[in-house]
């Protein structure tokens, strides 16, 4: 029985949430920086770690400078 990635307890198989190639339970699986509920297969990966994709997982890993994104976001030199 697989134990989860972030408590290290037994993941059950009626409690299982797989995502990232790991077994966790359903109330561990969360943002690492918000703390959000996560559903697998609706989130981003970095480092083996979940975050929601907006806005913590674009905010700390996107394109940086003004608006995150887009036309504004471009650094001019």
């Amino acid at each position: 029985m697989p134990n989860c990635p972030k408590c290290d307890k037994p993941v059950y198989f009626a409690e299982r949430k797989t995502s990232l190639g790991k077994d966790w339970h359903g109330s561990c699986l969360r943002c690492e920086k918000c703390n959000r509920t996560l559903v697998p297969g609706s989130h981003a990966e970095h480092e083996g770690k979940p975050y929601c994709n907006q806005p913590c997982y674009s905010a700390l890993f996107g394109p940086g400078g003004f608006g995150r994104g887009g036309s504004e976001s471009y650094v001019y030199k």
